[in-house]
């Protein structure tokens, strides 16, 4: 992954971090999910969810006014 980039959640479930990050573009802030899940079996590892640095504080904002938990 390039550089700043960083993460702003983490979750085992792929629907909560697809949610989070159709949030954050839907408020214009690139966000990407990267999926440690070991392909064989889903239960282990997790999806990540990363933004743009210079977004972090617009990001934070949002997920605070959502009440999504970081």
């Amino acid at each position: 992954m390039e550089k700043n980039w960083v993460k702003i959640f983490t979750s085992s479930n792929f629907y909560q971090s697809e949610i989070v990050k159709q949030m954050l573009t839907g408020h214009h802030i690139d966000a990407v999910l990267l999926n440690r899940q070991a392909s064989s079996h889903q239960a282990f590892g997790d999806i990540e969810v990363y933004i743009h640095k210079e977004d972090f504080s617009e990001a934070i904002e949002l997920m605070i006014l959502n009440q999504i938990n970081t």
